[in-house]
């Protein structure tokens, strides 16, 4: 039997609305700035919660260098209010990793505050930012993740997700897609939470095209994109140079 591409490529418990299995799934999400969960994979994030999984948002930073005329002081605290308005509408547990935002720091000590962070949500499945990207905030939540999973020793499985393709992250070729149709609603709300970013313009300019082509892509109405980063137990080689 030939296994079709939208049942094939899809997240842990939510390729065929598996509730049972959900329920004991915990959902940890790390993105650089506010509002980059939410934009990259809040559809995925809605879905999950409505199946009974517990889903955690990690913001490495408040995205205190965000908002044009305000100190990071007030920036912060008006972005960490979007943060938890938005976490509201996706029922979701916001967490803040203390880092500053345009001046993110990937380092021994960085890594395991975050991995201390994400462990001690014991997720089953962990979502982050695509390494190749314009912004080093997001390459810094990227790599600090990948640190993460590299010390948790495969005890969750690991997946990137994209934000603004082409403007910010680059190179990327999805492994696994999520159908977002019935609850993009959902992820708009939380978006447009974000009322500073004007986070109606980006979901209009960006996300709301990405999502239409990602769910061309995988025989949907609307979808969110993934790569797997898989743990390879076998010798691969690269083309002409097998063994």
């Amino acid at each position: 039997m030939t296994t079709s591409r939208r049942e094939f490529l899809s997240l842990p418990a939510l390729a065929a609305g598996q509730s049972s299995s959900a329920r004991s799934t915990k959902v940890v999400c790390v993105g650089g700035h506010p509002d980059d969960p939410e934009s990259g994979c809040g559809g995925t994030l809605a879905r999950y919660v409505a199946l009974g999984a517990s889903v955690t948002i990690i913001y490495l930073t408040r995205g205190e260098a965000g908002i044009p005329g305000k100190s990071h002081e007030q920036a912060a605290a008006i972005r960490t209010a979007e943060c938890e308005a938005a976490c509201r509408i996706l029922r979701a547990k916001p967490v803040f990793a203390g880092q500053i935002d345009g001046a993110t720091v990937v380092d021994k000590a960085a890594a395991v505050s975050l991995g201390k962070l994400i462990a001690g949500e014991d997720p089953n499945v962990v979502l982050t930012q695509w390494p190749i990207d314009t912004h080093l905030d997001h390459q810094a939540a990227s790599i600090l993740t990948y640190r993460a999973w590299l010390a948790a020793r495969g005890r969750f499985d690991l997946y990137f997700y994209e934000v603004d393709l082409g403007a910010q992250t680059m190179g990327f070729h999805p492994t696994h897609y999520v159908d977002v149709t019935t609850v993009r609603e959902t992820k708009k709300a939380a978006l447009f939470a974000h009322k500073s970013q004007d986070g109606e313009a980006i979901y209009r300019d960006y996300h709301l095209a990405m999502e239409n082509f990602r769910g061309r892509e995988s025989g949907c109405g609307a979808a969110e994109a993934f790569v797997y980063l898989a743990r390879l137990h076998s010798t691969a080689y690269l083309p002409g140079l097998g063994a």
